[in-house]
């Protein structure tokens, strides 16, 4: 299977990307001549990997039927600011979770498949990088 995208020169350092039917905007720095019209292409790497084990442990968490009341990922990635091109080097996932009826070990069983069979993103990150991962239970939002 092959994925492809388009991303279309507007100016200065913005592009309009074109990713499956979904257009956004990917800028620079404005140090280097971006506008702040959108998120920095490196950056988004930390949503990918948000969205990819996201989704798997919300699917995962449904089948075993453990509600919850809100749910959101908190990544923090190091950059390797030395390195040429930079680069990140580790990357620590915080699952969090506030409702009632909360159940550690499921939200833990969710967090492993989702760390070591499905989540594609976190399989490709882990080649160059450390991911960790921590389960918050009803933190402050």
């Amino acid at each position: 299977m092959e994925h492809t995208t388009t991303a279309a020169y507007e100016q200065g350092l913005s592009f309009d990307v074109e990713l499956d039917n979904h257009h956004f905007k990917i800028d620079g720095d404005e140090e280097y001549g971006g506008k702040d019209k959108g998120p920095k292409p490196k950056k988004l790497l930390l949503a990918a990997l948000a969205g990819c084990t996201g989704m798997d442990v919300v699917s995962i968490l449904h089948k075993m039927k453990m509600p919850f009341d809100s749910f959101w990922l908190e990544i923090k990635a190091e950059l390797d600011e030395q390195a040429r091109p930079s680069v990140y080097t580790s990357f620590v996932i915080s699952y969090c979770f506030r409702g009632d009826r909360l159940e550690r070990d499921k939200i833990e069983k969710a967090v492993e498949l989702s760390d070591n069979k499905y989540c594609s993103v976190s399989a490709m990150f882990r080649t160059f990088a450390v991911i960790t991962s921590e389960i918050k239970l009803n933190p402050p939002q």
